[in-house]
């Protein structure tokens, strides 16, 4: 059954539904509302061959949600434009959209991820060579690994959500591993954000 839902305005994918966020709160009497209904917004990586959605933000532990504060915090964290791919003492919702046959070459976030895949197949890849085909459902939990995604598919799109927590750096011997994008292409400004960029093995 086909999903009739369009695309978005700014969506690159083909053949994949265009997202909406909804994002809730509370009335004056406590009772449960919708704050928002969002549009995904699309922001272009690689020449266009992948797309990232942010769908949400945190940047405090625990969030404080009240008086909307976190949905405040966030707006304005999306507006100043200066979000990496891990926002520091906080966490990050994306969407991201790959095209077919895209492969994110090699890069470390300073993060505990989860990775699940909501349409098409992607090959997890880590530095030691070891590759895992993941498929929708598949969930990948990356624990500041170096590692890289491909859509193993020549035709069609595949989309995956990612949920990024900041972490504490991980010590190898006497090696601190931050953030590393130094294999990541030429494609990579802005994704270390305030984090800083830490040995390699």
């Amino acid at each position: 059954m086909s999903d009739p839902r369009p695309r978005n305005d700014t969506q690159l994918s083909q053949g994949l539904p265009g997202l909406t966020h909804h994002i809730t709160g509370h009335d004056a009497s406590g009772l449960a509302i919708v704050e928002s209904d969002r549009p995904a917004t699309w922001t272009p990586r690689i020449n266009d061959t992948m797309a990232f959605d942010v769908v949400y933000t945190t940047s405090t532990f625990p969030p404080n949600m009240n008086g909307n504060a976190d949905l405040t915090a966030h707006d304005k964290l999306i507006q100043s434009d200066e979000l990496g791919l891990v926002n520091p003492n906080g966490t990050v919702a994306r969407m991201v959209d790959f095209g077919p046959g895209t492969e994110a070459l090699m890069h470390r976030t300073q993060s505990l991820d989860y990775g699940i895949v909501i349409e098409g197949e992607v090959e997890m890849i880590l530095d030691d060579g070891v590759k895992r085909i993941m498929r929708r459902g598949d969930v990948a939990v990356q624990r500041g690994t170096n590692h890289g995604w491909r859509n193993v598919s020549s035709t069609e799109w595949a989309r995956m959500f990612f949920v990024l927590q900041d972490a504490q750096k991980i010590k190898i011997g006497d090696k601190e591993l931050g953030a590393d994008f130094s294999n990541a292409g030429s494609d990579t400004e802005g994704l270390a954000g305030g984090q800083d960029v830490g040995s390699k093995l």
